[in-house]
């Protein structure tokens, strides 16, 4: 399951886009055995993920893509099934596209599904061995797609 907070004035997104987020998440939670868990995406502008990333991860700039992972002691017993939040920049999204010759679609399910494997666990800041990891599941998944 997945919920959906368009905090973004300029990102509307109607009940395709909905159904289409929704669609990747369960693809990706069920190719990794975890299709019991459920997660919430945000999107906001982008002077708010700026902000979240400079607090979170000190950098000071705007990016497409957070993921806010739940970890203990905050689990409840009915969060437990709660894997955390995937927060996006559609505005960001759209200049990345254009840059990478992407349409906007393709580049929102790439990074839509970049934050859940983040929440998932994977992480390509570790190590190459990690980021060579995470790019094929991200790869494998986008092929579907």
């Amino acid at each position: 399951m997945i919920e959906i907070n368009n905090l973004a004035r300029e990102y509307h997104l109607g009940r395709a886009g909905k159904e289409t987020f929704s669609t990747v998440a369960k693809i990706v939670l069920k190719g990794e055995n975890r299709e019991t868990k459920t997660l919430s995406l945000a999107f906001v502008s982008k002077t708010e993920i700026k902000k979240l990333n400079k607090k979170f991860r000190q950098k000071n700039k705007a990016t497409d893509v957070l993921s806010f992972e739940l970890k203990e002691p905050f689990s409840t017993a009915q969060g437990r099934n709660f894997l955390g939040e995937v927060v996006i920049c559609p505005q960001v999204v759209k200049e990345n596209a254009k840059k990478y010759g992407n349409t906007f679609k393709a580049e929102m399910t790439k990074i839509f599904i970049h934050g859940i494997l983040h929440l998932l666990g994977y992480d390509h800041e570790q190590s190459k061995s990690r980021a060579e990891e995470m790019e094929k599941k991200q790869e494998y998944y986008l092929s579907i797609f």
